[in-house]
């Protein structure tokens, strides 16, 4: 066994001086190979909104019923916050039967109505009144709101610029201490990632108009976007 391990061991040690051997001799001559990483912080652009409506009656038709009274009242809240209610997108809406089970018997006691809503809006100052609004009407359920950039290509442009400049600064760097100038780039690579996991923060359904303390989250500022880009370049030597 362990001189099957040492043979493997000199396997790969013999493939991987091969294949620096083989990227040495494609490199073409009087030029320099620089990677270089470079990163961009954004401010999020857009306030993403999302709740829950949620009505269990009886009958299937009281359910909706009630679940369509507390969709209007969503409605006039957007309506008093100068929204658009068509702007809102419903992500589901489902209607189903509610059972309890007892003794292995299962016995329909109502009907339960759900359908999830999301908002999105470019004015942050609009968020904190929505959402406590919504929480005083007691008509929602599992209210979050969460931050992302929407103009994410124009973030991604700077990571870029960002990761070049220090690839040419370090290929300019080793030029000088080889005594030699550099030339124009001949040829580059780049990959790009984004960060755009932010916690949203959720809010309590419990009435909060007697509340006298600052909201959670006032005076903070939402977490910014990370974009991350990579960039492998060449560049001649004169």
């Amino acid at each position: 066994m362990r001189l099957k391990r040492l043979v493997f061991i000199a396997v790969l040690c013999a493939a991987t001086t091969a294949l620096g051997q083989d990227r040495a001799s494609s490199a073409a001559p009087n030029t320099v190979y620089v990677g270089a990483d470079g990163k961009f912080e954004a401010n999020p652009d857009t306030a993403v909104i999302q709740f829950n409506i949620s009505a269990q009656e009886s009958t299937a038709r009281a359910a909706y019923d009630r679940a369509s009274k507390e969709a209007e009242q969503v409605r006039e809240i957007l309506h008093d916050n100068s929204i658009d209610p068509k702007t809102a997108e419903i992500g589901y809406y489902s209607i189903a039967p509610v059972e309890e089970y007892h003794e292995g018997h299962a016995k329909l006691v109502g009907y339960q109505v759900n359908s999830s809503v999301t908002l999105k809006l470019k004015d942050f100052s609009k968020v904190a009144p929505i959402i406590q609004q919504l929480a005083d009407a007691d008509i929602t359920a599992n209210n979050s709101v969460s931050y992302t950039l929407e103009d994410i290509e124009s973030a991604k442009r700077k990571a870029v610029e960002n990761a070049y400049r220090r690839a040419r600064d370090l290929a300019e760097a080793l030029a000088s201490a080889s005594g030699r100038t550099l030339g124009e780039l001949s040829s580059a690579t780049i990959d790009v990632s984004q960060n755009l996991r932010v916690v949203p923060v959720r809010f309590s359904m419990a009435r909060m108009a007697e509340q006298t303390a600052p909201a959670p989250t006032q005076e903070f500022s939402p977490q910014t976007v990370s974009i991350t880009a990579h960039v492998n370049t060449t560049f001649a030597l004169k």
